[in-house]
């Protein structure tokens, strides 16, 4: 069934489209290419960044929800203001589109030297966001950064998965497609050979794979990576790192290259954990030997979905101290007052409360303080209009009770994936070496922050190494050392992957673990 609505933009522009009344009104913007990409929550009703104004409709206004309630102030929703990811496309609506404010740019270019020789590219495909580099005799001449394309799907793999379902798969790959183009046209000189690295969602919608397979149980893989492949006649050969399993992907193999797993880079026992939109983690036992597991993290730890979260940017703030002062925080760029609060700035002030009794292990709100710096922040308490207790941050932000329980899923979902593959090697915590952090909980977070919060324990908080962008790094290898190629395949081809989904002890596991407390 389609719907044909009139759109105009904030400059009076006028367009009517016809779209599928089965995907949200967001989607289906996003469907006809009317919105940019941005950090969106999909669905979850929190960002607000897909807000809608209804001019005039076939019969009334949609009626508010409940989280539109929450969202938007009373004079927005008087005026028709809604969020696109709650309304379904109505025929005979005419909506307007007002600009949206983000603290992160779309795209970034860089060009930092001439080069000397045939280019290469390496490209980190995230589920939020895109990294590159170019290099040329093994020096970086330029990089950038973008929003993934794709984000106006939906923030997570799931909701690109059931619109490409829905005949959209051909649009999500161009997208994709389109900003690999730009990004090899804005460099000083032609490519020779790139390497894309991503999670396997990512992977199979940019080479025109059908993801069935990963979109419903049983989770399987039709195609395994390691190969060079062609993208388009625009670009030169590709190389696609191997894929371990249906949510463990190239951008977790391509960090073990990153790291020299393959050429005894450290000693082992080691975990590598590439945490993003979804949590990727390798066991390595030894050269021969590793287990995979991933589990679905959402985007809380990119700052979305959350209240007042953001990706990191300028005017973000990443990180919380309480002190004589009172509450403060570290804000990037000019350091002045925060507008919003990435993912690990979060975690951060959660680490905070933990610390001083304002919050217990499971994540409430607590008035009793017992130190004077805890009343003092005590009377920062409130509740929002719904009646959802909350903490003002600083000026205009507030920390919700529902933020804090998206944060408890991810810690959950981090310690269980742990304590999974400990279990699997048959290996106390205390023997692994170190616990490599990739992603972005590896950026901003510290390692007391992390202890505290119960991601790990307090041996292995003592064995953090924040690796950086590892998927980055490692498609850099791959593109320059052949013998890292065939090695990393081989490794591949002999990985235990855990299906912890699968497991029937999964749901208990998990709910075990939604406690601010490291479980063994």
């Amino acid at each position: 069934m389609a719907a044909t609505i009139i759109v105009s933009d904030s400059a009076g522009k006028r367009r009517e489209i016809v779209v599928s009344r089965d995907s949200s009104l967001s989607q289906a913007l996003f469907a006809t290419g009317l919105r940019p990409p941005l950090p969106l929550c999909s669905g979850l009703g929190r960002c607000g960044l897909c807000r809608v104004r209804y001019l005039t409709s076939a019969t009334e206004f949609p009626q508010p929800t409940d989280t539109e309630l929450e969202v938007l102030s009373s004079a927005e929703l008087e005026s028709g203001m809604r969020l696109a990811c709650r309304h379904f496309p109505r025929s005979g609506d005419h909506i307007e589109l007002p600009p949206v404010a983000s603290s992160v740019p779309v795209e970034v270019h860089e060009v930092l030297a001439s080069p000397v020789g045939p280019l290469r590219l390496a490209v980190d495909l995230g589920t939020t966001s895109v990294y590159w580099e170019a290099f040329s005799e093994g020096v970086v001449v330029a990089r950038g950064r973008a929003l993934n394309p794709q984000l106006g799907a939906g923030s997570e793999v799931m909701s690109r998965l059931a619109l490409a379902a829905r005949g959209e798969a051909g649009l999500l790959r161009q997208v994709v497609l389109d900003l690999l183009v730009r990004i090899a046209r804005a460099l000083p000189g032609p490519l020779e050979s790139m390497c894309v690295a991503g999670n396997s969602a990512m992977t199979y919608l940019l080479l025109a794979l059908s993801p069935d397979g990963l979109a419903a149980a049983p989770y399987k893989l039709d195609f395994r990576g390691g190969v060079w492949h062609s993208l388009t006649p625009d670009l030169p050969p590709c190389y696609i790192p191997p894929l371990f399993g249906p949510f463990a992907g190239g951008d977790l193999s391509a960090g073990l290259a990153a790291l020299d797993a393959l050429d005894a880079g450290g000693p082992t026992p080691y975990l590598l954990a590439d945490m993003g939109t979804n949590g990727e983690f390798a066991l390595v036992l030894d050269r021969e030997r590793v287990l995979v597991a991933s589990v679905p993290l959402g985007p809380a730890l990119e700052g979305i979905g959350l209240r007042h979260g953001s990706l990191a940017g300028p005017g973000v703030a990443t990180r919380f101290e309480l002190g004589p002062q009172g509450l403060t925080c570290s804000v990037l760029g000019d350091g002045s007052r925060p507008v919003a609060v990435s993912g690990t700035g979060y975690l951060s002030l959660v680490s905070v409360l933990l610390r001083v009794g304002l919050l217990d292990a499971q994540g409430r709100f607590r008035t009793e303080s017992t130190t004077p710096l805890a009343m003092r922040l005590a009377r920062e308490l409130d509740a929002s209009t719904r009646g959802e207790a909350r903490l003002r941050m600083a000026p205009g932000l507030w920390l919700h009770a529902g933020d804090v329980e998206e944060l408890l899923k991810v810690k959950a979902a981090f310690n269980m994936a742990l304590s999974a593959l400990l279990a699997e090697a048959g290996l106390p915590a205390s023997e692994l070496t170190a616990v490599f952090l990739a992603g972005a909980l590896g950026e901003h977070t510290a390692p007391g922050d992390l202890e505290r919060l119960g991601f790990l324990s307090p041996v292995l908080a003592k064995r953090v190494r924040v690796a950086g962008n590892t998927s980055l790094a490692g498609a850099r290898r791959l593109l320059d050392n052949t013998a890292a190629r065939k090695q990393l395949e081989q490794l591949a081809d002999r990985a235990t992957v855990l299906d912890l989904t699968a497991r029937p002890t999964f749901e208990r596991d998990y709910l075990t673990r939604m406690v601010f407390e490291y479980v063994p």
